[in-house]
């Protein structure tokens, strides 16, 4: 495709696509037939190529792991207005996508690209897990979906069904893609309708309010897959083959003289035609007819399997001439007597029914140019609580030009960069040989002949004086030579920069070879306006937020120059000078400022002013805010094999973390590099990435780390309290020898409380940062606990969604918006859940309003209460607890007058400047436990008792003040042993990251299955078969720290057969046991021996966390040292 042509296609002819499935059903060979139709490879390797898998662990595996894009023309013939016949030509921008769960992130960056989607779907294994998540994606980004329902020769090879059994199994399908999208419609039909109750009942709250609309509903009839509309395609990318309803009704409605569009409604359903009277019957009246077929048997399967029986099922040379010179095709001689009958079967069905003209005729009829689903996507994409029947109208003139999707001058430019991927400099177009036409080499040798003549003309007129040095030179020695650069005296020689010799070393420009590395391209969609190379923008961060104040605005705004455009076609780029709005297109001059996506914006060209950065805000957009699917949960750490690498390691980790939109890289308080990724292949892709391409150097990584969690529960033999006449999990403990004394508690929480609280971890993060702001309203920036919050916790795993790592704006009445209210009440209706049920040790009804903090890292699931008298620090209402104190303060002054009660306010007040450091204790308790220093999670704290225990108070306070760093200092230390101390005074659990398994396997491999998921400490969830096939689904639970190698393992056990998807679960107390639990009864002596023959697994664990933290692990290296040792001679 020619550069020119990209630009000079107009918008309403352009399509952006990407093709979405679970992995192995078929995405890569369905893109090669596409491909083929476009002459970018031949028809005989669709589906055998896989063209656009370039990675060569993608040939190896036969998986996608990379998302590849390709601009792709599509020519029709349509009628005008007069009714004559006109080309029109398209451009369809296709991108691959992953299909494996590790890759989620990939799919995720490519559907913010695109306007519509191909959703495949194996026709034998049905909706699977991934299949689920791609139509969540399609959903959520509001993309137009076009089903295609893949593999359906395996119908007839492999199952060996009959027409009408294949039938009612497509019906089915279809009806259980449809209760997917179904589910998708009401989940968000009851968020719209909860979110208008309460903006219904705030409005009445308010005076003079004015009477609320009444709720809109939404039809739901756009959102269902029907073959009648053309939204479904029916197809065999392995035969390179497939249809649509209106490609049979095409042809039938001819023979049997019925119009187009009538025969496109019955062709699917429960509809027969009668061949007597030729007519189109119901179900009713077609049972009072006797046997007959629906038609979608009758005109399109009896057909299509006619073609499968005669070829390839029961071969009959006679039948296949009948059936191709009905079908008017032309098949070569040597296909009819080809011994491989998939040869011939593709050479019918790829004309009779090829891939590329029913998909890019659906794509064209089905999926919206840019401009009309810019107009309904991009007012989602800014404002994500937008109704759907609110109107989008544009707020600024940005907004109007995205909306509508200009290109002129007078439009501003806005792109949005999903990705960075790195391509090798040798790879870049201005860096390879371009192809010389042939008059071009005419000319190049007409100029070689010039140049040899005018070299022979000045040697054979040397000049006088040249001569006479020539022979000073030979008489008295050498003569220092001119230097190559200084320009040639000689009128006669050939200007500078022309050839000078006729050798063939010298024939040709000496060109610019590019330096070994790797290059990083910028993967994006231009959404208005027109970009040009060495244009500037402004490079606009996924943290900007124009709510904030312009110096905290301007930190994630840089300068950007556009160094080059390209075409992305596969695994080569095309260059370009310009890129109008619309197009998918790759974009260089961005390293270093951007790190993973970004937008870029830039003014009108008649309007720019030359500027680095674009000065009024107003006009810039932040369209970043892709959640990533798959969080990063197995981590390594990594270091070169010659110390001398390092360098080398860490530039190779910065490409790694560019390029890959996933990975995470980090670095340990040890000193350690390492980097999270999603699971064991995606680890596997990035450890050769780092060896082959990034860092070129041998890497040594350590044994996969998983991260756990612990948690305590309330034990059936637990020991007595450790503190005498109080309640379990109080410890009491003192500090500058006693001085100082304080209480505290700890609790297990329900489960319920803690799911809620780990879901919005998010809005507990916000709320965290926002209390930093209240305590330090004097700083513009963020302080050091804002920084802290607003970066990813790393340690534990979790992702932040970029879209929540905005900067809050600096009033915080203006923060405290519905969704911190939203919160509040759902966790407060969570906890009155649990206020009731027996065996709780805390009344949880009243726990919100005492809510002091949120930990580890102030977001996790872990609480600490303020159990102090009057209770006045809560993070739900921090205003009213300010007015309590010091309503307090001045209640004790104003009571006395003799001096005592001013030391009784004074020693509050000293009181309440521990918060700072019990708060710290808590955070550094609930991020490192007493198990293996692992995170907490699940625990409820609460500071009892705080008190400053002296005779002479005022004697006390001075000494309290002179001590005061060394005071801090042990409360902290304190403070937190006893967190961990009330911690283990229940029963301690391990909670272990876990993954959700499914596998589809056969019923001979069925056993196989189940033993290997045994082995692994895996537990069965469910098993189901799939109806009208041999296939069960497997649902099983397994511990991610012994998965490693599982994939592996049972695809060997099974022949390849069986094949796992894993994905991330959260955690889990898997095995409940305690891990210092021994035999203490006789009963237990009698059953498992003095040291436990039974395996204690959460013993196992914790041992194997503490030994590679360089803990304390209580362990005998001798045994039975009393044994005679017998050697061998």
């Amino acid at each position: 495709m020619s550069p020119t042509s990209a630009s000079a296609i107009p918008h309403h002819r352009i399509r952006n696509v990407c093709i979405l499935a679970h992995v192995d059903h078929g995405k890569s060979s369905y893109a090669d037939s596409l491909l083929a139709a476009n002459n970018i490879i031949t028809p005989k390797m669709a589906g055998k190529l896989r063209y656009l898998d370039s990675r060569p662990d993608e040939q190896e595996r036969g998986i996608t792991m990379k998302s590849s894009a390709v601009s792709l023309s599509y020519a029709t013939l349509r009628p005008d207005s007069t009714g004559a016949e006109q080309l029109e030509q398209y451009r369809i921008n296709l991108i691959d996508t992953p299909g494996h769960v590790d890759f989620t992130t990939e799919v995720s960056t490519a559907s913010r690209l695109c306007d519509g989607a191909l959703v495949l779907v194996d026709v034998v294994e049905g909706v699977c897990t991934q299949t689920i998540s791609v139509l969540r994606q399609v959903w959520n980004e509001q993309l137009k979906p076009i089903l295609v329902i893949n593999k359906i020769d395996r119908l007839i090879v492999e199952l060996r069904l009959s027409p009408t059994e294949a039938y009612y199994h497509l019906v089915r399908l279809v009806e259980q893609v449809n209760s997917i999208m179904g589910s998708f419609f009401f989940t968000d039909r009851i968020e719209q309708d909860l979110r208008w109750r309460e903006e219904a009942e705030q409005s009445q709250l308010r005076p003079n309010s004015v009477p609320e609309k009444l709720f809109t509903e939404t039809d739901d009839q756009d959102i269902y897959f029907d073959p009648t509309k053309g939204d479904v395609i029916f197809s065999s990318a392995i035969d390179n083959w497939s249809f649509s309803i209106a490609s049979f009704a095409a042809i039938w409605s001819k023979k049997l003289g019925i119009e187009k569009t009538k025969l496109e409604s019955c062709l699917w359903g429960d509809f027969f035609f009668d061949p007597k009277s030729k007519k189109v019957l119901n179900k009713k009246q077609a049972s009072q007819k006797g046997s007959l077929k629906p038609m979608f048997v009758q005109f399109v399967l009896d057909n299509l399997w006619a073609v499968y029986d005669s070829v390839v099922l029961n071969p009959d040379t006679i039948k296949t001439e009948k059936i191709i010179q009905s079908l008017g095709l032309k098949v070569r001689l040597q296909d009819l007597k080809s011994k491989d009958s998939k040869n011939l079967l593709l050479a019918i069905c790829s004309q009779w029914l090829p891939i590329s003209n029913t998909t890019f005729r659906a794509i064209v009829a089905k999926v919206p140019d840019p401009i009309t689903s810019q107009s309904t996507r991009l007012p989602k994409m800014l404002y994500p609580h937008l109704p759907d029947s609110t109107q989008h109208i544009p707020h600024s003139n940005i907004e109007r030009d995205l909306y509508a999707g200009r290109s002129d001058d007078s439009s501003h430019v806005v792109i949005y960069v999903s990705k960075m991927f790195a391509v090798p400099m040798s790879e870049l177009p201005q860096f390879q040989r371009k192809q010389l036409s042939a008059e071009e080499m005419r000319e190049r040798g007409r100029a070689a002949r010039l140049a040899a003549q005018a070299v022979s003309i000045t040697n054979e007129a040397v000049p006088l004086q040249a001569q006479d040095s020539t022979e000073t030179a030979d008489n008295n020695g050498p003569v220092s030579q001119p230097s190559s650069k200084s320009p040639s005296t000689n009128p006669t020689s050939p200007p500078q920069g022309e050839l000078t010799q006729l050798d063939d070393s010298t024939n040709v420009r000496e060109e610019v070879l590019p330096d070994e590395g790797e290059a990083l391209i910028g993967f994006a969609r231009i959404y208005s306006g027109t970009v040009k190379v060495n244009q500037k923008l402004t490079c606009v961060l996924p943290k900007y937020n124009s709510k904030s104040s312009s110096q905290v605005s301007s930190a994630h705004l840089k300068s950007v120059t556009i160094e080059n455009l390209y075409i992305i076609m596969g695994r080569s780029l095309v260059e370009t000078s310009e890129v109008r709005a619309g197009h998918v297109f790759g974009i260089g001059g961005l390293a270093g400022k951007v790190l993973r996506n970004a937008t870029l914006c830039g003014p009108p060209v008649s309007k720019a002013n030359g500027s680095e950065i674009d000065e009024n805000l107003s006009e810039l957009i932040n369209l970043a805010g892709v959640q990533l699917a798959s969080a990063p949960i197995v981590r390594v750490s990594l270091e070169p094999r010659q110390p001398s690498d390092m360098p080398k390691l860490v530039e190779g980790l910065k490409l790694l973390n560019q390029s890959d939109p996933c990975v995470e890289t980090l670095i340990q308080d040890t000193g350690e590099h390492v980097i999270l990724t999603a699971g064991e292949l995606h680890l596997e892709r990035c450890l050769r990435d780092l060896r082959e391409r990034f860092a070129k150097i041998q890497i040594q990584a350590s044994k996969p780390i998983v991260p756990f969690r612990e948690t305590a529960v309330r034990g059936v033999d637990m020991p007595p309290p450790k503190t005498k006449d109080q309640r379990r999990g109080t410890i009491c403990g003192a500090v500058l020898g006693g001085l100082v004394s304080f209480t505290v508690r700890a609790v297990p929480m329900p489960a319920i409380i803690t799911d809620y609280l780990s879901k919005h971890s998010e809005s507990i993060r916000k709320i965290s940062l926002r209390q930093a702001r209240k305590l330090n309203p004097m700083s513009s920036q963020p302080d050091s606990t804002a920084t802290e919050l607003a970066s990813a916790d790393k340690d534990s795993g979790a992702l932040i969604n970029e879209e929540a790592q905005y900067e809050l704006p600096t009033d915080t009445a203006s923060a405290s918006n519905d969704w911190e209210s939203a919160f509040w009440i759902g966790l407060d209706k969570a906890c009155q859940s649990c206020s009731n049920k027996s065996g709780n040790e805390i009344d949880f009804h009243r726990l919100v309003d005492s809510i002091w903090a949120f930990g580890p890292k102030r977001s996790g699931p872990n609480l600490l209460l303020d159990k102090l008298p009057g209770s006045i620090r809560s993070l739900r209402r921090p205003n009213r607890g300010d007015s309590q104190s010091s309503a307090k303060v001045q209640e004790k002054e104003g009571s006395n007058e003799d001096g005592t009660t001013g030391g009784e306010s004074s020693q509050l007040i000293l009181v309440r400047e521990f918060d700072d450091s019990i708060e710290t204790a808590f955070q550094l308790a609930t991020f490192k436990g007493p198990l293996c220093a692992e995170p907490m999670s699940g625990m409820c704290f609460s500071i009892e008792r705080l008190e400053i225990e002296s005779d002479d108070l005022r004697t006390s306070l001075e000494t309290i003040r002179s001590r005061w760093s060394q005071l801090t200092g042990e409360l902290i230390s304190s403070v937190q042993e006893a967190f961990r101390s009330a911690f283990l005074d229940w029963s301690p659990r391990l909670m272990l990251a876990m993954y959700t398994c499914e596998i589809q396997a056969t019923t001979e491999v069925l056993g196989k299955v189940y033993g290997v998921i045994a082995r692994r400490k895996g537990v069965i969830k469910s098993e189901e078969i799939k109806d009208g096939t041999t296939f069960y689904t497997i649902g099983a639970k397994l511990p991610i720290v012994e998965s490693f190698g599982f994939n592996d393992e049972l695809m060997k056990k099974t022949s390849g057969i069986a094949l796992p998807q894993l994905i991330f679960d959260g955690f889990e107390i898997a095995f409940d046991q305690d891990p210092f639990w021994i035999p203490k009864t006789e009963e237990e002596l009698e059953d498992f021996g003095s040291i436990a023959d039974k395996e204690n697994l959460a013993r196992k664990y914790m041992d194997q966390v503490r030994k590679r933290k360089g803990m304390f692990v209580e362990k005998k290296i001798v045994q039975h040292a009393e044994k005679q040792r017998t050697m061998k001679r």
